[in-house]
């Protein structure tokens, strides 16, 4: 439906308040015991005129709207459901703080808001943030009243703008082709918490397959004779425990642990920890946190998982859903998706131009999924895409370092955002970004341009072939290693002036097969398609795939495959699952044709 004011959307306000959308603990990686969810319905107002800020919309109270955070505006599920364009939103909702947390300093968190935010309470400023995939957080205490505290956000996402990071979300008014609806705004958890003046800002954990774990805690606002006691347990016993003193705003500490479990998706073992920050009187900041070891490396064209060659069977899955776009709906929605991809054989996703919630990277880490990670890219290149991709990504790596389910780091697909690899400066940032990625974290796999022209300096080569049948597949790649053959849409797989560099070759999409089922052939969009055409029946869908995965099998040069898609998504209708995620095929069957591949 179609809007272009503050009364419509008023209307279009859902009257049904859900208990608590999203209750679960945003950050799982970083866990405090005390804090206060903040979702729910929030007064929300739009602002086309861009008026907000000279009209002091920050002070009024007088929004109205309402809006059920965090979902956007743009879903069913936020009671609003508008997809036309409005590059500027405001929301707004009362609060207050525990008596209990007197005397604490109070933080105020957002998992991501997109695009730019501005954050006020009670008419002060106390935060602003650019990226709209990447949390961040302030300090609010300075700002608060005793009761009656009121918070205010102002979004920005020009919606037509192809220099920001937007993934899949299509910059024209109607989803066409692989573009989707556009997420605005506030799209993850909003939360507060107490902590002490000088706490735990974050910890970055490290093992090795040899029982080795190192912690690197960061401090804020550090203070004299401080220290960090860590304590590493297994279902409750106390496997470790160590200490060391505080170093300025850091300190680094070590743990050895005996005989260690190795995390891998068929026994996704994981360890809990306790961090502890402490001072001269006592105990300052704890927060709970957890890992996984495992080493993924390449060797000899394969890819090894704890020094094992692995064959990656994965998914493509881009993390949309029909109700709420970007946002998982529930912590049980992420979960049934995970349970899905493996009951159909698959090892692991391939998370596809989204940065997802962090609750799907804890649930692939606890029952054992890999997770290709890839950044959300833009379409096009100039300075100001450059500087927004690459402070953005840092914030990705940075947050999900700890994630023991990510193998592999993507920050580009398919040339987004570097559309002129013949330009000496695109090929300079899409090198950039590999090294810059290496620098942050040397532990994982790299890929740099997914699926299209690459560099010598990827750790991956990944080609994306959507060739119809497996017989066109075999011809096209029977000598994959000597001269690799164009993609189908005519670009290249390798960058102007560079070589095939031997790295292990992954097919990273494929397939595409579309197929509707019959009691939906009414209310499919119009424009409804899959990438190698859509099957009028469910066996001749099933044998084109069966096919396609029987030619990879002939093919030893190909290391691991991604199945184009889990479930349809708008008018992609080339999933295993309907877009509301009933399934189009026997679970049995599609897991019998992935074990065609090992």
């Amino acid at each position: 439906m179609e809007t272009s004011s503050s009364t419509s959307l008023r209307e279009l306000s859902s009257p049904v308040e859900p208990s608590n959308p999203r209750p679960e603990y945003p950050r799982p990686q970083f866990v405090r015991t005390e804090w206060r969810n903040l979702n729910g319905w929030w007064k929300f107002r739009v602002d086309d005129q861009n008026a907000g800020l000279e009209q002091h919309w920050f002070d009024a109270t007088d929004f109205p709207a309402k809006i059920l955070v965090p979902f956007a505006f743009e879903s069913k599920m936020s009671g609003i459901g508008d997809r036309s364009f409005h590059p500027c939103v405001w929301y707004q909702r009362p609060f207050d703080v525990p008596e209990s947390w007197a005397g604490k300093r109070i933080r105020l968190n957002f998992g991501a808001v997109d695009y730019r935010a501005t954050v006020w309470v009670n008419g002060i400023v106390v935060a602003w943030h650019e990226g709209g995939h990447t949390p961040f957080s302030c300090d609010i205490t300075g700002a608060l009243l005793p009761t009656g505290n009121v918070l205010v956000v102002r979004a920005e996402d020009p919606p037509t703008d192809r220099y920001i990071p937007r993934g899949k979300q299509h910059w024209e008014a109607t989803p066409v082709s692989i573009f989707y609806a556009r997420t605005t705004g506030i799209w993850q958890s909003v939360w507060l918490e107490p902590v002490s003046l000088s706490h735990l800002e974050s910890v970055r954990i490290t093992s090795t397959v040899d029982g080795i774990v190192s912690f690197s805690a960061k401090i804020a606002s550090p203070g004299p004779s401080q220290f960090v006691n860590i304590s590493i347990h297994d279902h409750g016993r106390t496997l470790a425990a160590a200490m060391s003193l505080a170093d300025g705003p850091g300190a680094v500490i070590s743990a050895q642990l005996a005989d260690p479990k190795l995390w891998s998706p068929e026994q996704p073992y994981l360890y809990d920890v306790g961090i502890e920050l402490h001072g001269p009187d006592g105990l300052l900041d704890a927060v709970d946190s957890y890992f996984g070891i495992r080493s993924i490396a390449t060797q000899d064209g394969k890819v090894l998982l704890n020094g094992t060659p692995v064959y990656l069977r994965t998914v493509l899955d881009q993390g949309y859903w029909p109700e709420s776009n970007l946002t998982p709906p529930s912590d049980e929605a992420i979960q049934d998706d995970i349970r899905r991809a493996k009951d159909l054989g698959f090892n692991g996703v391939r998370k596809h131009q989204k940065v997802e919630d962090p609750r799907f990277l804890y649930w692939a880490d606890r029952m054992g999924l890999l997770v290709s990670a890839e950044m959300a890219n833009a379409y096009l290149f100039n300075e100001d895409a450059v500087a927004r991709m690459t402070r953005e990504w840092i914030e990705v790596v940075s947050r999900d370092y700890n994630h023991p389910s990510i193998i592999i780091w993507t920050p580009v697909n398919e040339s987004w955002g570097v559309p002129n690899l013949s330009d000496r400066r695109q090929q300079a940032h899409l090198k950039a970004l590999y090294h810059l990625t290496k620098s942050l974290d040397d532990t994982r796999l790299v890929i740099d341009n997914d699926g299209w022209e690459h560099t010598e300096v990827t750790d991956l080569f990944a080609i994306h072939d959507y060739t119809r049948t497996g017989k066109e597949f075999e011809q096209r790649f029977q000598n994959i290693t000597q001269g690799l053959p164009p993609p189908k849409y005519g670009k290249l797989y390798v960058a102007p002036g560079h070589r095939y560099n031997g790295s292990p070759i992954l097919l990273w999409e494929f397939g595409g097969v579309g197929y509707i089922l019959p009691e939906d052939l009414h209310k499919v969009p119009e424009n409804s398609w899959g990438y190698s055409g859509v099957e009028v029946d469910q066996a001749g869908a099933l044998a084109r795939i069966r096919g396609l995965y029987e030619a990879i099998a002939r093919l030893p040069q190909i290391c691991g495959i991604c199945y184009t898609q889990l479930y349809d998504v708008e008018q992609e209708v080339n999933g295993l699952m309907t877009y509301d995620r009933r399934m189009k095929f026997d679970a049995k069957a599609i897991r019998e044709i992935n074990s065609l591949l090992f």
